[in-house]
């Protein structure tokens, strides 16, 4: 039996991350500087109207952090903490930008303890100037034309330019 003390310290950050925006990315590269290993679980969300596959999701955030040797990307389906069971996680971490934010995470915080007690959540907020930024507005702004360069990494200013170019007739 290993011990636990000795044991990596495994944290998850999941999301959808259509896009994955520069808020996001401040929110990873700090939380992997507390953790031994960052997992960034990226929702296959059957829910949702995506604008990016999960591949390209997934290549986005890993192109994204490609410099950032304790984070790993993998997709995920279903609750979040079996997932983190799966995958021995101690923590998730969560990114609140504002009051709303903190509102929702708190309840899926409470919840998640309730889930697995022995995964603890971890807040960070963005830097201040990124805080208002989130892949909702991001998608909206890009598709009427504004600029969008200082919300997103720059590989995926690329592909969010691709994907919403105008349809020639």
């Amino acid at each position: 039996m290993t011990d636990p003390l000795s044991a990596p310290r495994v944290a998850v950050y999941s999301g959808t991350f259509d896009p994955i925006t520069l808020g996001h990315e401040d929110v990873i590269r700090r939380a992997a500087g507390l953790f031994d290993e960052l997992i960034v679980a990226v929702a296959v969300a059957h829910h949702k109207k995506t604008l990016f596959s999960l591949d390209e999701r997934l290549r986005m955030v890993a192109d994204s952090l490609s410099d950032c040797a304790a984070v790993r990307v993998l997709p995920f389906e279903g609750l979040i903490m079996d997932f983190c069971r799966q995958h021995r996680a101690c923590a998730v971490v969560r990114g609140i930008r504002n009051v709303a934010d903190f509102d929702y995470e708190a309840q899926m915080a409470a919840m998640n303890r309730k889930l697995l007690p022995t995964v603890q959540t971890v807040f960070l907020l963005p830097q201040a100037q990124l805080q208002c930024i989130s892949s909702t507005l991001v998608r909206e702004i890009a598709k009427l034309g504004g600029d969008v360069r200082e919300m997103v990494p720059a590989n995926v200013l690329d592909r969010l330019q691709g994907a919403l170019a105008p349809v020639e007739r």
